[in-house]
């Protein structure tokens, strides 16, 4: 990875921060995406100049395409794209959930991760290689209760991520979804609760989750392999979790 540039998405805490530090020690230079321009600040005072930190809000369109076609000419020529920017909002079922929260996860989830890629794409294409790593889940696979917008988005990306390698066939750019289970020691269900610690906490209670580092080292490995191989998607859990019955409704 030394000298690659690595272009990542929702990179000032959890997954994004662990990829962008897994990136760096390989020696690759990091472009690091956030909202927070202080967490992405302490981020590039830790990883010094192999970072450079961009304030962006990815479900904004029109800022993901001028912040693009604006990044210095040293930094412009991405080799890896990491679009790990996304969110849960809520638990509801879906006749009680909250359309704003389902509008904030399309925007960033679906919205924001298409057009950071079509903004991307056309300039791995002109120079014949790159690769596209989005994060999934199992979400988008196995459907739970409460999942219906967040299950969703994240069966788009699936989706999307096989058709890219589709439309990118011949051209050289890899294409990869990684897709984690059950991972704690992140703001994830932090954010899922709107803030409520307490809350988030008991989703981990008794378990050994998955880590942030651990889906960067998926991450990494995927964009390590030698170029004439791509690993198409990357499904995985902590061993306390697995596959449940389908559920039946008996009437009393």
């Amino acid at each position: 990875m030394t000298q690659q540039t690595v272009f990542v998405t929702g990179a000032s805490a959890g997954f994004g921060a662990a990829i962008a530090r897994r990136f760096a020690a390989e020696g690759a230079r990091v472009i690091a995406v956030a909202r927070s321009e202080d967490k992405l600040a302490k981020l590039a005072g830790e990883l010094g100049d192999a970072v450079l930190p961009v304030t962006l809000d990815v479900s904004d369109p029109e800022a993901v395409r001028t912040t693009i076609e604006n990044l210095p000419a040293e930094w412009s020529q991405v080799d890896v794209l990491v679009n790990n920017a996304g969110l849960a909002k809520g638990l509801e079922p879906a006749h009680q959930a909250h359309l704003q929260d389902w509008d904030e996860m399309i925007a960033t989830n679906v919205r924001g991760l298409v057009h950071v890629t079509r903004a991307l794409l056309p300039g791995m294409v002109e120079r014949g290689r790159g690769h596209v790593i989005n994060l999934g889940s199992i979400a988008g696979t196995y459907p739970y209760p409460g999942g219906n917008v967040y299950g969703a988005t994240k069966a788009f990306v699936h989706q999307f991520s096989l058709n890219l390698r589709s439309d990118l066939h011949g051209t050289g750019v890899r294409v990869t979804n990684v897709e984690p289970g059950m991972v704690g020691g992140t703001e994830f269900s932090k954010v899922r609760f709107d803030g409520d610690q307490a809350k988030a906490d008991k989703v981990y209670e008794g378990t050994t989750p998955l880590t942030a580092g651990d889906i960067a080292e998926s991450v990494h490995w995927a964009a390590s392999q030698p170029k004439h191989v791509n690993i198409n998607v990357i499904e995985l859990m902590p061993v306390v979790q697995s596959f449940s019955a389908l559920q039946i409704y008996r009437e009393s």
